[in-house]
């Protein structure tokens, strides 16, 4: 009968530690479809800008009748290898730009096309700045799960990492030159 109760509490143990590894395996799962599903939707978003920018510049560029490059990084940006981060942040340049040129020919400022592409790229910022937030505060929970005990056993057998916000920055690193503003 003793033999009966000890393999009985060892399932009973080894049942509790399969079902605790599964729950902190699928929180992990968790973290990861929502970083990926935000992250497509940032690079969604940014594609679209992209094609509106590429509008807005085409469109400057026949207004003020000129065959000079408005904005010379633009059509780089799908051919370099960049990453999201990087592309944001050229989408930002050049909208500035854009928005600098605009400002300065009436012609532009009048333009139905410009003002209603101008919209459009300011609508995407708005949802751009809402999905970097989303996965800004799930790079924090991920960091955060990844960081604590036991939990950050399974991360190295799993071979988790930690992941960086959408900025890029880095807080455990001697670079200051990551914080750009």
């Amino acid at each position: 009968m003793k033999l009966w109760i000890i393999i009985l509490i060892i399932l009973v143990v080894i049942f509790i530690i399969f079902l605790l590894l599964n729950i902190i395996y699928n929180k992990f799962q968790d973290f990861i479809i929502k970083i990926n599903e935000v992250e497509g939707k940032i690079d969604d978003t940014l594609r679209d800008k992209y094609d509106n920018l590429l509008k807005i510049n085409n469109i400057v560029k026949e207004k003020i009748n000129t065959d000079k490059e408005i904005i010379d990084d633009l059509e780089n940006i799908k051919t370099d290898e960049k990453s999201s981060f990087e592309v944001h942040r050229l989408l930002k340049e050049s909208f500035n730009k854009l928005d600098f040129i605009k400002k300065q020919y009436k012609e532009l400022n009048t333009s139905e096309d410009i003002n209603k592409l101008f919209f459009e790229v300011n609508e995407m910022d708005e949802s751009l700045n809402a999905y970097i937030k989303y996965y800004n505060e799930n790079i924090v929970e991920y960091n955060k799960y990844i960081r604590k005990f036991p939990i950050n056993i399974i991360g190295i057998i799993l071979k988790y990492k930690e992941k960086q916000f959408f900025d890029n920055k880095d807080l455990n690193d001697e670079n200051i030159k990551d914080f750009k503003i």
